[in-house]
């Protein structure tokens, strides 16, 4: 429901990871690196990406996402990338639909 908060879940410890990236519609919007030497959300990760302002939250222990104050136009394919210290890489999609 429009105002309230929404929290997607990544599943996984930033320790255990080299980097966790989130992307909507192809533009990231919010990035950790596992030792935390980079974290960056909304305009700090694409100057041209004021979508969210500061409505962002990531959690630096887990690279989860929250969206505060969630809006209409935050509805949609939210993908997540997850590099492994390995180099191996997955994704995941969350489809947000507000209500």
């Amino acid at each position: 429901m429009e105002g309230d908060s929404v929290t997607l879940h990544t599943e996984v410890e930033t320790k255990h990871q080299e980097s966790i990236k989130w992307y909507v519609s192809s533009i990231r919007i919010a990035q950790i690196s596992g030792d935390l030497s980079f974290v960056c959300t909304d305009v700090q990760c694409n100057e041209e990406t004021e979508r969210f302002r500061d409505r962002l939250k990531l959690d630096h222990q887990t690279g989860s996402l929250t969206i505060t104050n969630i809006k209409n136009t935050d509805s949609g394919e939210y993908t997540l990338k997850i590099t492994n210290i390995d180099d191996s890489e997955s994704e995941k999609i969350f489809n947000v639909s507000i209500t």
